[in-house]
Order: structure tokens, then C-alpha cells, then sequence
């Protein structure tokens, strides 16, 4: 059984990454895991010093908070009345990169699902505060899903690499059985001026090909220096519907996110971001 953690904040960008998922994973028995974590919410509104007023007030956000994940609850079963989704809501007063590290950890979750931004992120960047700490911090897998982005069925899939990662069979699974379910093509883009692979590299590509024999596998290489421009052109010509990219040391995924905001680098998506971690769980 697939199992998801869908972070929420009641936004409509996060009513739209909850939609995605009941999508994505139409085909798979899975359970959605739908958390809002408030502990923010409390604090911020704690003016006072007075610990029976905070006490007050993390009761009364409780009770709001469930009261919306019941109400949400209803809405995405009337969106996707899939006989093979179960529902479990969670109220949590923590951070929220704690709490889903807490749950997927405690679940043994095989994916997050969110949208790119909440409602209170600056909407002149692509990524909200809140997605970027669980991109980099999270140890699952990330899927997150642009504002307002209108679902297409994953058939063609970017997976830009350099070969060096010593990918995890876990996650390539869930790759592998997400393509498998629309019989997707998957473009790898090696992004780097010296074309002969090293034995390294070489025994990586196996491994990919190994872990992925459900779906279509294409293999590019570009000498193009920029890796934005490279990774932004074979997403127009290619017609991507997602991005894949390992979070590892040294890794593009890392250059991207350790910099204060990633519209700095120039990659403006507008298209479903998956993100692999390549951390031990």
C-alpha cells in the first residue's frame, strides 16, 4: 500500500497538492495521511505571558484546526471517491518539518505531497518558506506541486544526474512504480562536457536501469555549462510533466536549495518537483 503525507495549511495550493496525489496514485491502494501542525499558530498569537492564557489558546486552535481537517476531509472525498484511498487527519501542535519527520518516520511513510507555497508565503517566489525546510530536511521523498497547477499524468519525467549518487532502491521504486502506472518516459539528463562515463558512473546508470523496467528510459547527455538552462530547455522540448532530482551532498538539488531563495538561480517551475533523498531512513 502506498502511504502519503500531505502537509495542510487550508490553502487552496495545498487543497491543489492533496487533489495531485488522489491523482497520481489513482491506480495504487494507498492511505493519505493529511497533517495541519499549529504550534506557529499558538506562539505567534501569544502576546501574553501568562501560561494559562497560551494553555487557552492551544485549546481553542485544536478544536479550529480539527473542525477544518474534518471539513477537508469531506471535500477531497467528494473530489476523488476512490474506492483504493483511506483518510487519516492529523492535528499536531509541533513545527511542521518536526512533525513530518515524526510521522514518516513513525508511519514509515513512502512520500510527502505538498504545494510549493502556503498562504502567507511571498508569492513572488516559487518556493514558500515552509517547502523549502521540508525539501531540504525531510528524509522522504517530496513531491511538491506548483500554485494553481492544472494535473497532467506524469508520462514524461526529467531526471537530471551525473551518475556519481549511489541511489537508494527504495525510492527508485517509488519512481518506478509511479511511471510504471501511466507507462512513462523517463528522460535521464547527464549535464556535463566530458561524455565518457566512469566505471562509477557506468555501474550507476545499471543500477538505474535495473530499478526502473517498468517505464520508458531515455539517455541524453549536453555539454551545456549552465545546468539551469539545460534542465529549463529539455523541459519545454521535451514537454516534461515532472522533475526528478536526488537531494544529496554536492548534489544540483543542494546548489539549488542552499541558496537564500531559489528564484537567485533562475529555475522558475512550473511543474511538479520530486525530490529523492538520499539519506538513510
Amino acid at each position: 500500500m502506498r502511504r502519503v503525507l500531505i502537509p495542510t495549511d487550508f490553502s487552496d495550493n495545498a487543497f491543489n497538492a492533496l487533489k495531485y496525489a488522489c491523482q497520481v496514485f489513482k491506480y495504487e491502494k494507498s492511505e493519505f495521511l493529511i497533517l495541519h501542525a499549529y504550534a506557529d499558530e499558538v506562539y505567534d498569537q501569544d502576546i501574553k505571558s501568562n501560561r494559562s492564557f497560551l494553555e487557552e489558546l492551544k485549546e481553542t486552535t485544536t478544536h479550529y484546526v480539527e473542525a477544518q481537517l474534518k471539513k477537508l476531509l469531506h471535500e477531497v472525498k467528494r473530489y476523488a471517491p476512490n474506492p483504493k484511498h483511506k483518510y487519516k487527519t492529523v492535528a499536531a501542535f509541533g513545527a511542521l518539518v518536526d512533525e513530518v519527520n515524526e510521522w514518516t518516520k513513525r508511519e514509515n511513510l513512502d512520500i510527502v505531497v505538498m504545494g510549493t507555497r502556503g498562504k502567507t508565503n511571498d508569492r513572488t517566489l516559487n518556493f514558500g518558506s515552509n517547502t523549502l525546510q521540508v525539501l531540504k530536511y525531510v528524509h522522504c521523498p517530496v513531491l511538491a506541486i506548483p500554485e494553481k497547477y492544472e494535473y497532467n499524468a506524469p508520462r514524461e519525467v526529467l531526471f537530471p544526474t551525473d551518475y556519481l549518487v549511489p541511489y537508494k532502491r527504495r525510492e527508485l521504486k517509488l519512481l518506478g512504480q509511479m511511471s510504471g502506472s501511466f507507462r512513462s518516459t523517463i528522460h535521464f539528463l547527464y549535464i556535463n562536457p566530458i561524455k565518457e562515463l566512469s566505471t562509477r558512473q557506468a555501474d550507476n546508470k545499471f543500477f538505474l536501469e535495473s530499478c526502473l523496467m517498468k517505464a520508458k528510459l531515455t539517455f541524453e547527455t549536453t555539454v551545456d555549462a549552465e545546468k539551469t538552462d539545460a534542465i529549463t530547455k529539455h523541459i519545454v522540448d521535451k514537454k516534461i510533466d515532472l522533475l526528478v532530482i536526488v537531494n544529496s551532498r554536492h548534489s544540483y538539488m543542494e546548489d539549488m536549495l542552499y541558496q537564500s531563495t531559489i528564484d537567485k538561480i533562475g529555475l522558475h517551475l512550473e511543474i511538479p518537483f520530486l525530490v529523492l533523498q538520499n539519506i538513510s531512513r
